[in-house]
């Protein structure tokens, strides 16, 4: 049709935009081009992702590592055949929804009803006000969890199926329910909505510039998720800055005595071995937080094994490496550096599996008198009931590691290490920093947790896959099957002193789990539990005054009836330990400077090993890299418990009796 210029401006008029002021037709025009470039950002992310899929390279996991198509066949055979299962389940559904419409009618009236369904304590996905303040997106919420609920609850209550093969459904149902979140798309997530409207899509832009970077980071067809800024803290300088040195060093550890803080120590030095699967300077994080540090202000000689970040060339070390390298190695400097010839030892994970094993070994060989006490922090002798990771141990998994493992020359790389803990609290330490770094466009903070969480290690291949085969997948120490070169171990043997701590909501080492290990020693037992998870129930510092410890004098056959009589302290257990730890340490001597028993200093603490970054290529930090903090002036010890003097901070307040409540779901990151 052809117009006049009458014509023409009465169709400017009535033009959509005729009305938009120039601000509003600007803004409108940011918009535009934000999401053009989104859209070209979104072609070339797709064609480098399909063309490293096509490659094919070795590195990357393969689509389904769990080989799980024939247990959800195997379940959903079995659910389908259970007519009441499914009635019950689809009954609850229908009437839920039901409500929901009539709540959700009820609340665009603006009058007050109760939730349908509410998110379990703890989950942060629903922080914003809007998904409880706003009718359409409390709707949006609740109808999601109740199809979630629906869908557990249909794996969960199938019967006639092995229950390996529930739980291992069940955590992978949960694994994708989770990530249908309306949460983590844009158009459903009301935070990412207004962060677009904000600034006018440029949110999105920046995003799948981050998502980029991730992939590109993760060798192009890989995601690295960055959970914080990599380059927001410096180890040895920000991190890990403990006075020490470096006294002794082989190809698998090196070895730190750290500096004293006090006149007198105790006689009896304590050496602690962490878990070479993480960097130990979760134990010295910060100076406030550091139980390093407040370890030697309690006057204990510290030392601790640095384990080395593993490359190609150490592909074929094995878990007796480990031992006869690590642990009696780092014994024996102990005897050369103090004189010392026994030590009381800690082991922190798979580090205490270590040291399980080796007070067996000992005993076997008649020289338990090496270590006069162990104590185990969040560590798993038994693995019968060893939680979510028992998923990663079937035959089809360690087939894909070890294929994994040998597409990187013989160990396993710290990102597929990070990947699989991170998938144990997906929501927390996955889609919490997918909506934040690629939907709203941020970047990552830094945070020393999650810095220390992402500073992963690699694994050598004959260690690792020896270590999931004979402790996750066949338990051959608990069950007295595990021997050293024709050396049996056997755990009801040792009658060396065992301090036992487990944490209520560790989701890696459940207390369940952990106590079944506590009954296996043959010698005296304390078993505590911590309040928290993994990491936090652990570092705990007096100072902070945080959570509470549960402590029993008994040890029943039972971790229910252990519960039923324990008594709940409130703050830190450390200073529980501490005087356990005193009565098992000697006398006062005068205070030990590293370097000047028979062993010269090497380097200063943190040590080489622990600068080794995994995502660096093998990059080594020389020596000195790490500045040499200034020691702390001396000051008298801390006395043993019947003549202690503690200070307002250290003091253990009273006990109460009171019942334990397990939780199903670790609350924050940093536990």
């Amino acid at each position: 049709m052809t117009h006049g210029s009458g014509s023409d401006d009465k169709a400017d008029t009535t033009h959509p935009w005729a009305n938009l002021t120039a601000a509003e037709l600007d803004a409108l025009d940011t918009v535009s081009r934000n999401l053009m470039q989104a859209s070209l950002q979104s072609q070339k992310l797709m064609s480098n992702v399909m063309q490293k899929a096509l490659e094919g390279e070795a590195v990357m996991p393969q689509a389904d590592p769990f080989h799980s198509a024939p247990e959800f066949k195997e379940v959903w055979q079995h659910i389908v055949t259970q007519p009441d299962l499914m009635m019950k389940a689809q009954a609850e559904l229908a009437k839920g929804y039901l409500d929901l419409w009539s709540n959700t009618t009820r609340r665009v009236m603006d009058k007050p009803v109760e939730p349908t369904i509410k998110p379990e304590p703890g989950d942060k996905r629903w922080r914003s006000d809007d998904w409880t303040e706003n009718p359409v997106f409390d709707a949006i919420k609740q109808s999601y969890l109740m199809n979630q609920h629906f869908m557990m609850g249909l794996v969960q209550g199938v019967e006639g199926v092995d229950e390996r093969t529930k739980r291992k459904v069940e955590f992978l149902t949960k694994q994708m329910t989770d990530a249908l979140s309306p949460t983590n798309f844009a158009l459903t997530n009301p935070d990412v909505l207004r962060e677009t409207m904000r600034t006018h899509g440029a949110n999105l832009t920046q995003g799948l510039e981050n998502l980029v970077e991730d992939l590109q980071a993760g060798g192009g067809g890989r995601l690295a998720l960055r959970q914080t800024d990599m380059e927001g803290f410096r180890v040895g300088i920000d991190l890990a800055t403990t006075p020490g040195k470096v006294v002794f060093q082989n190809e698998i550890i090196e070895l730190i005595q750290y500096a004293p803080t006090t006149e007198t120590v105790k006689a009896r030095p304590l050496l602690i071995a962490p878990p070479w699967i993480n960097k130990f300077y979760i134990l010295d994080l910060r100076e406030k937080n550091s139980m390093i540090r407040w370890l030697t202000q309690q006057g204990f000689t510290v030392f601790l094994i640095s384990w080395v970040n593993p490359g190609k060339e150490l592909k074929d070390k094995t878990f007796e490496d480990y031992m006869h390298q690590g642990l009696l190695a780092a014994i024996d400097a102990i005897e050369d550096a103090t004189g010392e010839t026994s030590v009381n030892t800690v082991g922190y994970c798979v580090g205490g599996t270590l040291l399980a094993s080796t007070l067996a070994w000992l005993e076997a060989n008649g020289t338990p008198e090496r270590i006069a006490s162990a104590t185990f922090f969040a560590a798993q002798t038994d693995f019968e009931l060893a939680g979510e990771l028992l998923l990663f141990v079937d035959d089809v998994w360690i087939e894909e590691i070890e294929r994994l493992m040998d597409a990187q020359g013989g160990v396993l790389d710290g990102r597929t290490m990070a990947d699989t803990f991170n998938l144990l609290r997906s929501n927390d330490l996955v889609w919490s920093f997918v909506v934040n770094n690629y939907l709203l466009g941020r970047q990552p903070q830094a945070f020393d947790l999650l810095f220390w969480n992402a500073d992963q290690t690699r694994m050598p291949k004959a260690l690792h896959l020896w270590y999931l085969k004979n402790m996750y997948r066949d338990n051959k120490l608990a069950k007295g099957e595990l021997d050293f070169n024709g050396v049996k171990l056997a755990l009801g043997s040792v009658q060396t002193p065992v301090y036992m701590q487990a944490s209520r909501d560790d989701h890696i080492a459940p207390y369940p789990s952990v106590y079944r290990g506590a009954k296996l020693f043959g010698g005296p037992v304390r078993y505590m539990m911590a309040g928290s998870g993994h990491i936090a129930g652990v570092i705990n510092h007096p100072d902070a005054h945080k959570y509470q410890y549960w402590s029993n004098e008994a040890l029943p056959d039972t971790v229910e009836q252990w519960l039923d009589g324990a008594t709940e302290t409130p703050g830190s257990w450390w200073l529980d330990w501490r005087d356990w730890l005193y009565e098992r340490s000697g006398k006062d001597v005068a205070a030990r400077q590293p370097g000047s028993g028979k062993l010269a200093v090497i380097r200063d603490a943190p040590g080489n090993n622990v600068m080794v970054r995994s995502d660096a290529k093998d990059e080594v930090r020389t020596e000195g890299a790490a500045p040499e903090p200034t020691p702390a002036k001396p000051k008298p010890a801390a006395k043993a418990k019947s003549a202690a003097k503690a200070k307002p901070s250290a003091k253990r307040k009273p006990a109460t009796k009171r019942p334990v409540k397990a939780r199903t779901k670790t609350p924050s990151a940093s536990s």
